[in-house]
């Protein structure tokens, strides 16, 4: 099974017939992210969608900060527009009063008071009635099919690229492990580096010293190389380096989420990196572990698109 990306978009359309009908869109939109952060976007009236709407995503995503938008365009049916025709008679009413207690008054007109915010409404209607509620929960069940299809959408375009980033990380993956056997091949000199260089130093400070050193000075400088190429022993974290490649590829091999434990993976890298430069007793061994930690920083910088 190939990794999945965090980032990715998908998008559904549909139409929804009847009083409460138009044209839906839902538009999902993922980017990286720590953990999972879902932030869904309603238009009015549709506020019993965001629990659903949640519980779905959380179903089929893990990590990635995920907008859920919705937006209805309501059909003609349901957007034509309706008088109050009580608050209308209440007008008329007092227009009409008012005429007659001041003659001289111009007398109403009727698209005048249509024009009276509250009179004429336009754009969605909330259904009233015994079929309220039916009506909703129909036009519910649409747009969370609706939804439930942007997601499969959504978790495709994150697997596609997931794909695409698979082949990237298997080859920063191979590059650490071959400047892992190039330091490995090296690693056996070191030890004998470090006797060379201690040999060297010691026979310059016995040409400044003013008489032979005895038993204990030299059994004191067998001891000291001894100290100095075990420091160097580089070999446990070349081990660990290798299990840690073969741990990578087993993660991207495998089913599920791996981006966590792969970030993890990418620190225990960059551990053993550290102590390889620390460690190295000469200049191709310290070119070699600033190559690693440069190659591992590009490992997790990618590591960070995955979910």
């Amino acid at each position: 099974m190939s990794i999945a990306s965090m980032t990715g978009f998908a998008r559904a359309q549909g139409y929804i017939e009847g009083p409460l009908g138009g044209t839906w869109t839902w538009e999902l939109r993922a980017v990286n992210g720590r953990g999972l952060d879902l932030r869904v976007r309603l238009p009015q009236g549709c506020d019993s969608l965001d629990g659903p709407a949640r519980a779905m995503a959380g179903r089929v995503l893990t990590r990635g900060n995920v907008t859920l938008g919705l937006a209805l365009e309501a059909s003609r049916e349901a957007s034509a527009p309706t008088v109050n025709r009580e608050y209308l008679d209440m007008l008329a009413s007092m227009a009409s009063d008012m005429t007659a207690h001041w003659p001289g008054l111009a007398p109403a007109r009727i698209d005048g008071l249509l024009a009276l915010r509250g009179v004429l409404e336009t754009g969605d209607r909330a259904p009233v009635g015994p079929d309220a509620e039916a009506l909703r929960a129909e036009r519910d069940a649409v747009l969370l099919r609706g939804l439930e299809e942007a997601l499969a959408g959504l978790v495709a375009a994150r697997a596609a690229e997931g794909a695409r980033l698979d082949p990237v990380l298997r080859s920063l993956l191979t590059r650490i492990d071959d400047l892992r056997g190039q330091a490995a091949s090296l690693a056996s000199a070191q030890p004998e580096a470090l006797r060379a260089r201690l040999r060297g130093q010691v026979e310059a400070l016995l040409e400044a010293w003013p008489s032979q050193p005895g038993a204990a000075f030299e059994e004191r400088l067998v001891q000291e190389a001894a100290v100095l190429a075990t420091k160097a022993d580089v070999r446990e974290e070349l081990d660990r380096l290798a299990v840690h490649v073969r741990a990578a590829h087993d993660l991207l091999d495998g089913a599920g989420a791996a981006g966590r434990r792969l970030d993890f993976l990418c620190q225990e890298f960059n551990r053993e990196a550290n102590t390889l430069c620390s460690k190295a007793a000469d200049t191709d061994m310290t070119a070699i572990g600033l190559e690693l930690k440069a190659t591992i920083d590009q490992l997790r910088e990618q590591v960070q698109n995955i979910e």
